[in-house]
């Protein structure tokens, strides 16, 4: 019994350790200048994205989706359609929700933790994120996708997200899944599809 548990447990860490390898430092300047090429390119990007928000003391995760818009420099818009209507709008130094029709705003522009937060959403879709002023970086390689982790290195970040996770396409280089980790055990976790890239968007799109 004690043998097949052990060969059970070699299976898994192995199979673990085959999906996620360490990039060699010549395959992450490789990555990291594919992503940057493409992410300079972008100049608007549609997706629908599927949301799931992991509790530790719920048994299952909560689905919500969606579609979001961006366009450079930092116009960002999460519009939740099911399985409520709920849109979120970072423009010009300010959030701007609209809950089921019930409106706010909030300004971040002097507080330079929601400024940091912002910046790391904007990063986090567009991809270009390699700051590593800003977090200690780790990449690994996936089958058909690669793998950044950041853990932001500012004490006050820290406090809200432990750690961004971003999952790109090997061939696109284009991010496909956003994971944000908080300080607990729980986690949002984003899956995006269906992407446009560099369709026509008016300003207009981004008003609440």
């Amino acid at each position: 019994m004690k043998t097949k548990i052990a060969l059970l447990i070699l299976f898994i860490s192995g199979n673990l350790f085959a999906q996620e390898q360490k990039m060699s430092d010549a395959e992450i300047a490789s990555f990291k200048q594919d992503v940057n090429l493409v992410s300079k390119k972008i100049k608007t990007l549609s997706t629908d994205f599927i949301q799931y928000k992991h509790l530790d003391f719920l048994s299952k995760d909560i689905e919500t989706s969606g579609k979001m818009i961006f366009k450079e420099p930092s116009l960002l818009q999460w519009q939740y359609k099911k399985p409520y209507n709920y849109t979120i709008v970072f423009k010009n130094g300010k959030i701007l929700i609209n809950d089921e029709g019930k409106k706010s705003a909030v300004d971040i522009g002097n507080s330079k933790i929601f400024g940091r937060i912002n910046k790391l959403i904007v990063g986090s879709v567009s991809g270009n994120m390699f700051d590593d002023k800003e977090f200690t970086i780790s990449y690994f390689k996936l089958k058909g996708q690669n793998l950044a982790k950041f853990i932001p290195k500012d004490a006050t970040l820290k406090k809200y997200i432990k750690q961004i996770e971003l999952t790109f396409d090997k061939e696109e280089s284009t991010v496909v899944q956003v994971k944000l980790l908080e300080s607990s055990e729980d986690y949002t976790r984003i899956v995006l599809k269906n992407k446009v890239i560099n369709a026509k968007i008016d300003d207009s799109v981004f008003t609440n």
